[in-house]
């Protein structure tokens, strides 16, 4: 399976949009093989990680986000669990559509989706396997915003953004930059 070829089904290479989800993938894949590479005792899934990672934000086409090219009709909150029914759609390994729809924020639980009135089906939407950490974790150090380009931030500053969320999201993300020695 080639995530690029998977990609470029749904993008047209050379767009604004299809650079910033390129360059913003290889970044989260490059951080999350990164952070994997140091828990080899936990037996990680390399090549898993590897592809899911440059495939977990492909629903972004359908959302509204003009500052970084997206003209689609549904709110960016929307973009992990449309980017899983695509996966899905297309026939890929169901773990694939899991960690699109898993990544958002620090995880979004049935319980922020409703008491925050969120566009969202009501069902946990939260990190479970130890990829899928890896990858949720990998995302928050790489924006897609053009403003935000050059600045990586530090795990400190990640958990005062998600904070803003929710404090359940900075805890969340917390614990797993303690067990994946972020800091």
């Amino acid at each position: 399976m080639n995530p690029v070829a998977i990609i470029e089904k749904f993008y047209e290479p050379g767009t604004g949009l299809y650079e910033i989800l390129m360059n913003h993938s290889r970044k989260v894949a490059h951080k999350s093989l990164e952070i994997a590479g140091t828990l080899g005792h936990m037996n990680p899934d390399l090549e898993f990680i590897s592809k899911a990672a440059m495939l977990h934000d492909i629903g972004i086409c359908f959302t509204r986000a003009p500052s970084i090219g997206c003209s689609g009709t549904h709110p960016y909150v929307c973009h992990g669990y449309l980017g899983r029914k695509l996966l899905d759609e297309n026939g890929l390994p169901p773990e694939y559509g899991l960690v699109c729809e898993r990544h958002t924020g620090a995880g979004i639980t049935k319980a922020n989706i409703i008491s925050n009135n969120l566009p969202l089906p009501h069902r946990d939407m939260v990190p479970v396997t130890l990829e899928e950490k890896i990858i949720c974790a990998a995302d928050k150090y790489h924006s897609k915003s053009p403003k935000n380009q050059g600045h990586v931030p530090t795990t400190e500053e990640i958990i005062k953004n998600l904070e803003k969320i929710g404090k359940d999201h900075a805890q969340r993300f917390a614990a797993w930059a303690e067990e994946f020695n972020l800091y």
